[in-house]
Formats: C-alpha cells, sequence, structure tokens
C-alpha cells in the first residue's frame, strides 16, 4: 500500500511523507535569525535612529504588501515548491547583500530583497503541510492541529537557538554575525529542494478558474467566524512585532549589556516555543473560549508590565506577550486553514500575513516616532490600550460566536 502511486502525478506517499520533515527543517532554517537579538543595536552601528528602523520596518512591510497576496494566488496557480525555491533563492540573495550593505540606502534594498522572499515563502509551508496530510488521506483533526503546533515549536525553537548564537557572536563581531546568517540562509534553498510537491484538486477544469473574488467573499463574508479570524491574527501579530523592535532599547534602558541579549531573546523564543506546543492541550482542557480569552488578554497585562514595572519585572512579564504570540499561531492559525478550501489556503494565509503587513505599515512609523521622541513608556501605555480596544471589538466577538456554536451544538 505505502508503495502505491497516489494522484496523477503518481507520487509515492513515502515520498510524500517526508515533506512534513523537510518542510520542518525549511521552516527551522527560515527562523533561524542570528542577528535578530542584536537587530537594533547592529541597525544603529550603520547610523540609524529608531525612529529609522521602524521606518526601514515599513519599507520591508510595504514590499510584503504590494506582494503578499499575488504570491500566494502564485503559489496556488503554479505550484508551492515552485514559490519555495524561488522564494528562497531570493532569500538567500538578500543576507548575502547585507554581508555588503553600510548605510540606509543599502539597508532599503535588502529589506526589499528579504521583502520578496517572504512574500513568497509565506503560507507556502503551511499550504504544503496540509496537502501533504491530504494526500496520504490523513484526515485525522488532531493530526493537522499537531502538524501546526510542531510548525510554530520548529520556528520558535530556531528563534531560539539563533539567538543564542547570534548574542554570542555579536560580541565577536557584526560582521562575523551577518556572515553566518547568510551561510543559514542558504540552507532553505537546499531543503526547499526537497520538497515533492502533493496533488491538490483545483476548483473546476483547471486551477486558473480560482478567482480572488471569490477567496475574498469566502473569507470576509460567508463564515462570521471565519471573518472575526482573518481580522484577529494580523492585530494579534502586531502585538510582539512592534514589542520586537523595541524589547532592544527597553533591555539598554534597564541597564543591561549586548552580552546578555541573545540569553533574553531565547528566553522569549522558548516562551513562543512552549505555548505552541502545548496550545492545543490548553484548548482541550479549558475549551476554546477560554483560550480566546487568554490571546486576548495577554498582550494589555504584557505592554502594561513593561511600562509600569521596572528592571527584571518588566522583563519577565514581557514574555507574556510572546506566549500569546505561540498560542495565536496555532490557535487561530489553526482555525483559520480548518476552514478554507485547499486549492486556495496559500492565497488564503497569504492575505491574512498581507493585512499584518498593512497594519504595521500603518502604525509602525507611529510607534517609532512615539519612541523616539516621548520615550518608551509612554509608547507602551498607548500600544496596550490599543490592544484593550482590540480586545473588545474583536476578540469578544469571536468568544460570543464560538460560545454560540458551540450552544447550538450542544443542543
Amino acid at each position: 500500500m505505502l508503495t502505491m502511486d497516489v494522484g496523477r502525478g503518481g507520487l509515492v506517499p513515502e515520498k510524500i511523507q517526508k515533506n512534513i520533515t523537510t518542510i520542518y527543517a525549511l521552516a527551522f532554517f527560515h527562523s533561524f535569525m542570528v542577528i535578530v537579538p542584536v537587530i537594533v543595536p547592529f541597525f544603529i552601528s550603520k547610523g540609524l535612529s529608531l525612529a529609522d528602523i521602524f521606518y526601514l520596518q515599513a519599507v520591508y512591510a510595504t514590499t510584503i504588501v504590494l506582494l503578499e497576496a499575488p504570491s500566494g494566488y502564485f503559489a496556488d496557480l503554479f505550484g508551492r515548491r515552485f514559490a519555495l525555491v524561488v522564494g528562497a533563492v531570493v532569500h538567500g540573495a538578500g543576507y548575502l547583500l547585507l554581508v555588503f550593505a553600510d548605510d540606509l540606502a543599502s539597508l532599503i534594498i535588502f529589506e526589499i530583497t528579504v521583502g520578496i522572499a517572504a512574500s513568497l515563502l509565506s503560507g507556502a509551508d503551511l499550504a504544503l503541510l496540509y496537502d501533504t496530510q491530504k494526500a496520504l488521506e490523513d484526515q485525522d483533526q488532531a493530526e493537522h492541529s499537531q502538524v501546526i503546533a510542531n510548525l510554530g515549536f520548529f520556528k520558535s525553537g530556531a528563534e531560539g537557538l539563533g539567538a543564542l548564537l547570534g548574542g554570542a557572536l555579536a560580541l565577536i563581531s557584526f560582521d562575523l554575525m551577518v556572515m553566518v546568517q547568510a551561510a543559514a540562509a542558504w540552507m532553505c534553498l537546499l531543503l526547499a529542494l526537497l520538497v515533492v510537491e502533493p496533488p491538490h484538486q483545483p476548483r473546476g477544469d483547471t486551477a486558473g478558474r480560482i478567482r480572488i473574488l471569490d477567496i475574498l467573499k469566502h473569507l470576509l463574508l460567508q463564515d462570521p467566524v471565519l471573518r472575526q479570524i482573518v481580522i484577529a491574527i494580523p492585530l494579534y501579530s502586531l502585538a510582539t512585532f512592534h514589542v520586537a523592535w523595541l524589547v532592544q532599547p527597553y533591555w539598554e534602558a534597564q541597564g543591561l549589556s549586548l552580552a546578555i541579549f541573545g540569553l533574553l531573546w531565547f528566553s522569549q523564543s522558548l516562551a513562543v516555543a512552549l505555548s505552541a506546543r502545548y496550545g492545543f492541550e490548553l484548548e482541550r482542557r479549558f475549551g476554546a473560549p477560554a483560550t480566546l480569552m487568554l490571546i486576548g488578554i495577554l498582550p494589555v497585562v504584557g505592554h502594561l508590565g513593561m511600562a509600569w514595572l521596572p528592571g527584571w519585572a518588566g522583563i519577565g512579564i514581557a514574555l507574556l506577550i510572546f506566549a500569546g504570540r505561540g498560542l495565536n499561531q496555532v490557535i487561530l492559525v489553526n482555525a483559520l486553514n480548518r476552514r478554507v478550501p485547499s486549492e486556495f489556503r496559500a492565497t488564503a494565509n497569504s492575505f491574512v500575513s498581507f493585512l499584518f503587513r498593512l497594519g504595521f505599515i500603518s502604525t509602525g512609523p507611529l510607534v517609532g516616532y512615539l519612541a523616539e521622541s516621548h520615550g518608551l513608556e509612554l509608547t507602551l501605555n498607548v500600544l496596550a490600550l490599543a490592544f484593550v480596544l482590540v480586545f473588545i471589538t474583536v476578540m469578544l466577538p469571536l468568544i460570543q460566536l464560538v460560545r454560540t456554536i458551540q450552544q447550538r451544538a450542544a443542543a
């Protein structure tokens, strides 16, 4: 049975089965970012201010906004594997450019390049995992959930290990750190070439019949639960993305040296990894409404704790924001992918990422300006207030919808 061909391409299940470990490895090296724990000091060493750094990230986000949805659509039409290979080539080229970047202009070119790569890689790995399981006739929902949890665990684990190595390399040389990052980036291409494209059936006679308008209607109009999920994922992703660019200046404000940045970033990645790993267990034990409530509250508590509590207390409570990120990655992302058909799953994931990047373009420069001109304490309080509003307007309606569905099912 394991040697029988499957689908039109005659793919062997044993070969498709290897996709799972290959995609995990690809996600690991894509997330293995040794420059991240000291990225703000690194950019400052190139002559940038904190406000400049947020504007630079807005350039990166703008690149992804322009290409995110088209790249996901491209992956659905021409194959996830091809999108991964092309994205991996551009990803490696981007970090090779960073080796030689020494001013704002060259850093902008770097951000545009890695933005193109991210738009191609985003969503394709997740869609490949789902399609691989479907090709293996694995329809067990618990298995789907475990795949999502494992993917989030590997990504967060890679971030943590990369942070430890990056913190050590930064003490030696920023240049050495960037060269190691470039080498890790090219590993993504090797792994992308090993991926086997699983069969997936488009609606109608050809994949070309997938229409963007139909996808948007499905995501935003047909199912109110799905609509709230599509809105919630990018908003709660912003919680950690803003803090990721504020936390290193926050550590410096607490009087900490660069030597400990890698260890602190590792602790954040560990918080993400553990919450991603055990998120579904939390949902099974306490129920979906309680888990969604936790996702909504953690950013508020984390931002207020950073703003009000001094020293290690503020640093420690900031981990709650990153724990919320792990829950978002598995609970909400799995809920999204369970509710969209295979033929446009990559497009759906890319569209959600598109909304997240659009959100950062709208808010990132403002956050950078507030932090530069009015200080971190005010900025963190403003962010806490913003997530109180998000909780009221987005998360509470989603919780009510879920409770209504559960009550109907029980009846």
